[in-house]
């Protein structure tokens, strides 16, 4: 038997430039109101530690924990299980570069809902996509 090292998949990320000011982005994604504006209903709070939960529709109540607040410019959240979600902001002067990365993917984990990681991720890199232009329209309006 030789031994394997684990594999990973790698960090879906998706960078975009808003027009629209740090703080306004920052508020979009750092609120309970901001985030359930693009992504999903929640009881968010901005505070290291903060377990909370996504309103994931179908799926359910999906347990998550603040573990990063370093506003306006970073923050990270543990999200059911596996991942974790991070949020940068680099203030590019009245517009706002924006990049997420979700991490924590394994070609030998399951969802919580037992489906590999492999299928899943490639759903979520779609629909992050979509929920990222839906981020834009909401802090250009």
């Amino acid at each position: 038997m030789e031994n394997k090292t684990p594999q990973t998949l790698p960090d879906i990320r998706h960078t975009q430039v808003f027009h629209a000011p740090i703080q306004k982005v920052w508020e979009a994604v750092a609120t309970a109101e901001g985030l359930a504006a693009w992504f999903m209903p929640n009881d968010f709070q901005p505070v290291v530690g903060h377990a909370f939960h996504l309103n994931a529709g179908p799926f359910g109540m999906s347990p998550c924990k603040v573990t990063e607040v370093d506003p306006p410019n970073r923050l990270s959240f543990r999200w059911g299980k596996d991942w974790i979600i991070t949020f940068e902001l680099k203030d590019l002067g009245g517009k706002t570069e924006f990049t997420l990365i979700h991490s924590g993917w394994n070609p030998d984990t399951v969802t919580e809902f037992g489906e590999p990681h492999t299928i899943v991720r490639d759903r979520m890199n779609q629909g992050w996509t979509g929920l990222i232009q839906k981020l834009g329209a909401h802090v250009k309006g």
